[in-house]
């Protein structure tokens, strides 16, 4: 399998050369150069363990990388004790449970690993790819990267003491919760640099953008990613549809709809994967906050990213996104791979002139039905009511990225058709917001308690590429 770059400007790549670069050359994102189809291995697959899933499908996307290493790496990463946080209940020695809301109505449990978040399922593989990849090749890494919440506290917690990986990692300072801060700012490995930005977090992705544009910089300092522009995170991702998919069917003619709420766009984009590789998603139904310019698009045809609002601070901040990264691999498949068409597209959104586009003079928006996308959004208001009602109704405490998604799936419910919900974080990351829906603290694990309260590490500086390059310098000596 070979990698081809959404810009069209660069060779195919192997695998372990786009896990450590990241963002490709051109600036465009890495895809493969065609879906593996599995309609044939759905039978075969549906009794497989987590980690036998994971390494079925990574083997169809990896060539590089021995079998017998690469099911390891799978082995390593999905155990039970690593995904361990699982709710009341629940079997604990399985990884993304499934729970039942309501006939047909499900919602899959994505954050019981390390640090409370969906984005560890990836995330712990992608430490462990690095770590052996580097060590194969004799050279080290420095990681960097932008989040909205969770994807920092992931990655931090993934490449913590691995040998040979150095990580930056920016966010936007005061923008996350408190317990996102800690969790982040409170380690002391020697290899985590946390810097604060002043702005958003879309500010902090175009630091990220471009200094690993600078083609020079980045070959000097070796500069690689863990932000889902890193093919490598959506596939991982990928497994997680396969999984929730047989969780909620008992046969392989079913269709399932998945509802994913979506900031940077990666998380459905690994169901758009799953759906082009043959599995029989239905609609994949996009949610969203305040920051609707996804919505827009899907509702409208013209994606026009503009400055992020910011929602209350502890309310949905990962999905406070304007420019989604990995909206770029679904727009590359959606007009028929063509890079030069891409290359316009971006150029539009990128003119001081234009700064968006719009498909509707296109045949393009045709695409949008066959593939399956619809979408909604919600307020702050719908988040807090759902968070209540789900803890009302059925004792199930959620946070209010997931609320989003439960408040936006409920409108497209069908009777005859399972409906998953992705899970995004437990409630204990967003303390405040849970609080003020339901009266009442969140439960954390007890590993985590006063985790606020410890000294925490980080530098504050404005959202300049240069300067932020001056820091990985004066770092790296």
């Amino acid at each position: 399998m070979k990698y081809i770059s959404t810009r069209g400007s660069v060779a195919a790549q192997q695998f372990s050369n786009i896990l450590l670069g990241g963002l490709a050359a051109d600036g465009g994102l890495f895809m493969p150069q065609s879906y593996p189809q599995i309609a044939d291995k759905l039978e075969a697959w549906r009794s497989l363990s987590y980690a036998e899933l994971a390494f079925e499908i990574f083997s169809l996307y990896v060539d590089d990388i021995p079998a017998v290493d690469l099911r390891a790496l799978c082995e390593k990463t999905y155990t039970a004790e690593n995904y361990r946080w699982c709710r009341a209940g629940k079997n604990p020695n399985e990884i993304a449970p499934l729970t039942t809301i309501a006939p047909n109505f499900h919602l899959l449990e994505l954050s019981n690993g390390p640090t409370l978040a969906f984005k560890d399922m990836a995330m712990q593989l992608l430490g462990n790819l690095f770590e052996y990849t580097l060590a194969k090749r004799g050279e080290r890494i420095n990681i960097l990267g932008a989040t909205s919440g969770d994807t920092g506290s992931a990655a931090e917690y993934a490449m913590r003491g691995k040998h040979g990986v150095r990580v930056f990692m920016l966010s936007p300072q005061g923008k996350m919760s408190a317990f996102q801060r800690a969790q982040m700012y409170s380690l002391s490995d020697t290899n985590i640099f946390n810097i604060a930005v002043r702005g958003m977090f879309d500010d902090a992705q175009d630091v990220v953008k471009l200094v690993s544009n600078d083609a020079a910089f980045k070959s000097k300092y070796k500069i690689g990613a863990v932000n889902s522009i890193n093919w490598a995170r959506v596939m991982a991702q990928v497994v997680y549809y396969f999984k929730g998919y047989f969780a909620a069917t008992t046969a392989n003619d079913q269709r399932v709809d998945f509802c994913v709420p979506s900031g940077n766009f990666g998380n459905i984009c690994a169901g758009h994967v799953a759906r082009q590789m043959g599995l029989p998603i239905s609609r994949l139904v996009l949610a969203t906050n305040e920051n609707n310019v996804l919505d827009e698009f899907f509702r409208s045809g013209i994606y026009r990213p503009r400055t992020a609002a910011q929602t209350l601070v502890t309310s949905s901040p990962s999905m406070d996104i304007s420019k989604a990264s990995n909206f770029e691999r679904f727009i590359f498949d959606l007009v028929g791979r063509d890079p030069a068409t891409m290359r316009a597209l971006w150029n539009q959104l990128a003119s001081p002139d234009a700064g968006y586009f719009d498909l509707n003079p296109t045949p393009y928006m045709a695409g949008l039905t066959r593939y399956g996308f619809c979408s909604a959004s919600s307020t702050h208001a719908d988040r807090l009511e759902m968070i209540r009602s789900m803890w009302q109704q059925h004792e199930i405490m959620i946070d209010p990225h997931t609320a989003d998604g439960i408040h936006v799936a409920q409108k497209f419910r069908l009777a005859n058709v399972p409906m998953v919900v992705l899970e995004t974080a437990q409630a204990a990351k967003f303390a405040e917001t849970i609080n003020e829906a339901i009266n009442r603290q969140p439960l954390r694990p007890t590993s985590l308690n006063g985790i606020e309260n410890l000294p925490q590490h980080v530098y504050v500086m404005d959202a300049d590429a240069q300067k932020v390059k001056s820091f990985i310098v004066e770092h790296c000596q």
